[in-house]
């Protein structure tokens, strides 16, 4: 299920934008901007189809985590477009960058990471990288936006507004790429809430259908985006000694400059978390966690459905397959609880693990 498909029928200064950027030195980037439902990935279908059908190679960098046309969600993804396409779903990804959340509040840094890595590899290989970017338009998604352009300094910036409502996100962005405004098409659909969801569901669903459980050992890969295993391993007195004054059941404990410790029980008011670190183990099932190689680069995502903390081994489903999984060291810990089904279960802070 995918709100965009490539349509010839477009209000006309989507044809003007074209003569643009056909004028530009390539490699050439341009960042497509606009918020939720303003229709940024039709328009990015409409200019990549336009321009590979004159021979042209595109790089489309998709870094709308939530509502992502290359699968998988909660990635930035990066694909190459050498002939026609209908929706950009049909591309396959070449590259993903793992952000292990389906928002960028708290993941700008990722985020940003994501696009400008992806975004260098897609100079090497075509003649245009187009960027699609999330809908968060306001207050720090200004500055996300900000930020990206900063980095990536695009050729150029196409920002879809509805009545001036982008001239101040506009005019920040003028410092570091030509800025071409076009209006929101008359034909671009609203989705709700629900309906993104759903759209999202069927794409976890899809991405994981044909997940296997992977067993893990957890000592052999680098693991990021938690503390746990991070330091000397507690035991015995110590650690029945934390349980009796919090209340709680620890499966595993390390101390590092303080405690992190995974628990069932009571929360961490009243603790002081400068000193205790708490994980809730309910946290830990079903969590998203990317495999991650060499090159920082994310091979493919998994859910965490158990940790043997005795073992220090996790059972994850994954739809990788083994030599894939040969290529990682790196297991990165996300900020999403989803099942394979597609349902999603809630997000985790970033302080959470």
């Amino acid at each position: 299920m995918n709100k965009a498909k490539y349509t010839d029928d477009v209000p006309g200064d989507r044809r003007e934008l074209l003569k643009i950027i056909g004028q530009l030195d390539r490699p050439a980037k341009i960042m497509v901007i606009g918020g939720t439902d303003s229709g940024k990935t039709t328009l990015v279908t409409f200019l990549a189809n336009r321009l590979v059908s004159t021979g042209l190679r595109v790089a489309l960098v998709d870094s709308d985590v939530g509502q992502k046309s290359l699968l998988p969600p909660a990635t930035v993804s990066l694909a190459l477009a050498e002939l026609p396409f209908e929706s950009p779903s049909e591309l396959r990804a070449l590259k993903h960058y793992f952000v292990g959340s389906i928002t960028p509040d708290a993941h700008f840094g990722e985020v940003i990471a994501g696009v400008k890595r992806l975004a260098e590899i897609g100079e090497r290989l075509a003649h245009f990288v187009i960027i699609d970017t999330t809908g968060y338009v306001e207050n720090a998604g200004e500055d996300l936006k900000r930020l990206k352009a900063e980095l990536l300094r695009p050729e150029l910036a196409v920002l879809l507004q509805k009545e001036n409502e982008l001239e101040e996100l506009g005019r920040s962005l003028e410092r570091f790429s030509r800025v071409i405004f076009l209006e929101v098409s008359e034909k671009a659909l609203e989705h709700s809430r629900s309906e993104r969801r759903n759209i999202r569901k069927e794409k976890w669903r899809r991405y994981f259908e044909n997940a296997q459980e992977y067993t893990a050992d957890l000592t052999e890969y680098i693991l990021s985006g938690t503390r746990m295993f991070h330091g000397e391993e507690i035991k015995g007195e110590e650690r029945e000694l934390l349980e009796k004054l919090h209340g709680w059941l620890i499966f595993a404990g390390w101390r590092n400059r303080g405690y992190t410790v995974v628990k069932a029980g009571d929360g961490c008011r009243g603790v002081d978390r400068r000193l205790i670190h708490c994980i809730d183990i309910e946290n830990l099932s079903n969590l998203l966690v990317g495999f991650i190689d060499r090159d920082g680069l994310c091979i493919g995502l998994g859910i965490l459905k158990l940790i043997n903390f005795r073992e220090k081994k996790a059972e994850i489903l994954t739809p990788l397959r083994q030599e894939e999984l040969g290529k990682a060291v790196e297991i990165r810990f996300g900020r999403i609880r989803v099942r394979e089904d597609g349902e999603e279960l809630g997000l985790l802070r970033r302080n959470a693990l």
